[in-house]
């Protein structure tokens, strides 16, 4: 029987319903040991700096043992961490150190895939009994469907046997490396439910479920030209999983927490996902991907918050991630929302113009009701690298799609944090980072920016530091076509997208992500509060 949709009854100690998570990508934040590779010795050694920033939860993109086919999202043994990043003891350290701090951890499962180097998937290459159950092999003259990858190119590989002829083709939704897993079969189930108890019983208060979609397919294989609903998108079978999934999860005490990434367009089959039984609460990619224009804005706010009304979960806010132009470069384009399939070398940008709609956008997501994600140099305002030497370039996207699409490579760069220094402090030692950083780019480094009131990282941590305590959300009467305006109890937040507007009186201005003096000028943001009669 299906649930319904009515909420749940809320629990005490519900931290990520307004919480602010920042997304740490181990290989570019920090190189604690010289290798040139981001670690979690590096993590550990910022974490003062996470504290300071005002972050509750930090996630982890994968750290697991991976032949990194797809920056960490080919795992080869979810009990290991790749030696890269650390041990595992390292990581029940970091763990608990930033439980110390108020700071709690979520990281990454992904469902749908493993990698290629897992046990697993060798022993079904082996042939071995029962093996290639647990994956999708398929014996045909020809390739079994005609669906396409997520990074370009065919979902099917064709294996050799051992006489060296043509043998089952295997489907992959993204790279011949991470082979997509059988749903049906119980070693699945089984062995997620162990890997969740696994890292929970080390202290991780909640998992990201990557492409959470996706793990279950139509068995009949049919061509997507031919199939009556999307053979391996949004299947109603998918909720079982994660019916599963929580109640491991509610086994703890505190509950442990599930984050899913989930894209979809439909209102409705998203909040499917979110009612009581299932998951906690999804990534909101639908703002992110809209251009910076306020009715487009107002309508992804007003369609988010309604989509997430009738199961009781809080919307979650997010501007970028490891996979999307970091905001500064795609807001100073003229098309300024975000898609895969417009990525693409060679595209103008107006940086000025891009960070301060970006400053701007920061004021507006953190005003929002909900929860918020924040991508590791975003608050610096770091831009998109998109001169990368094209031998450098590691991401799959690039290699699959012939060169033609730059990929992700540009948002991964590592992080600088001195205003000089062979790495611009990435590490210590002076070692040549895994991807290269620009000559400028010191400009952008923690350094420079503490030591400035007006810079990115200050607004984000006094926006951070404010935004706790804000009451109801309620549209406000200011609101028209070239201005978004809403209040969060005595919190007035403007958002500016035409000519100079006047500030409505009385007010004072509480924070602004630009200078203003009596007007809110075009691309910028502004928290306001009544002054109080008799002043």
């Amino acid at each position: 029987m299906e649930p319904s949709l009515e909420p749940a009854v809320a629990a005490s100690d519900e931290w990520w319903r307004d919480a602010v998570i920042y997304q740490i990508y181990p290989r570019s934040f920090a190189d604690g040991d010289g290798d040139g590779t981001g670690d979690l010795a590096g993590v550990r050694a910022r974490l003062p700096y996470l504290k300071s920033l005002g972050v509750d939860a930090l996630w982890f993109t994968p750290w697991y043992l991976s032949p990194l086919a797809d920056g960490g999202y080919d795992v080869a043994d979810y009990r290991v961490i790749d030696p890269a990043f650390g041990t595992v003891e390292q990581a029940e350290q970091l763990i608990a150190e930033a439980q110390s701090l108020g700071i709690r951890t979520i990281i990454d499962v992904v469902p749908n895939h493993i990698s290629s180097e897992h046990v697993w998937f060798r022993e079904a290459l082996a042939d071995e009994p029962g093996a290639r159950e647990r994956f999708w092999f398929r014996e045909s003259e020809e390739l079994p469907t005609d669906w396409v990858s997520s990074f370009s190119g065919d979902t099917w590989t064709r294996t050799k046997n051992a006489d060296g002829t043509p043998g089952a083709w295997y489907l992959h939704l993204f790279t011949p490396e991470q082979p997509d897993l059988n749903w049906n079969h119980p070693d699945v189930h089984r062995e997620h439910e162990e890997i969740l108890r696994f890292w929970f019983d080390r202290g991780v208060a909640g998992i990201r479920i990557d492409s959470a979609t996706m793990p279950v397919k139509d068995p009949a294989f049919p061509n997507l030209q031919d199939a009556a609903m999307h053979p391996y998108v949004d299947r109603d079978g998918v909720h079982d999983i994660y019916r599963e999934w929580r109640r491991v999860a509610d086994e703890y005490d505190p509950p442990r927490v599930l984050v899913g990434e989930i894209w979809l367009a439909d209102p409705e089959r998203f909040a499917r996902y979110l009612r009581p039984d299932e998951i906690h609460t999804a990534f909101n990619f639908d703002l992110m991907g809209r251009p910076w224009d306020a009715v487009e804005l107002r309508d992804s706010i007003e369609t988010t918050l309604a989509a997430h009304a009738p199961v009781d979960a809080p919307a979650t806010w997010v501007l970028s991630n490891h996979d999307v132009t970091r905001p500064v470069t795609r807001y100073g384009r003229e098309d300024s929302s975000f898609s895969f399939a417009t990525k693409r070398f060679g595209v103008p940008t107006d940086l000025t113009q891009g960070t301060h709609r970006a400053r701007a956008a920061a004021l507006l997501t953190a005003a929002l009701p909900g929860s918020l994600y924040l991508y590791q140099g975003d608050e610096l305002g770091l831009p998109e690298v998109e001169d990368l030497p094209h031998d450098a370039l590691q991401d799959p996207i690039f290699h699959r799609s012939a060169g033609q699409d730059p990929g992700r490579d540009g948002c991964r760069v590592p992080l600088p944090w001195t205003t000089t220094g062979a790495s611009f402090g990435f590490n210590s030692q002076g070692f040549t980072p895994w991807l290269p950083q620009p000559a400028d780019w010191g400009n952008w480094s923690v350094e420079r920016q503490e030591q400035d009131a007006g810079s990115m990282l200050q607004l984000y941590r006094t926006a951070l530091e404010l935004r706790r305590g804000f009451g109801e959300f309620r549209w406000h009467e200011l609101n028209h076509q070239d201005l978004i305006a809403f209040t969060r109890g005595d919190l007035l937040c403007l958002v500016n997208f035409g000519p100079p507007l006047a500030l409505p009186t009385p007010y004072e201005v509480l924070l602004a992500s630009t200078t203003v003096a009596g007007e809110l000028p075009t691309d910028a943001a502004a928290w306001l509060r009544p002054i109080p009669s008799g002043v």
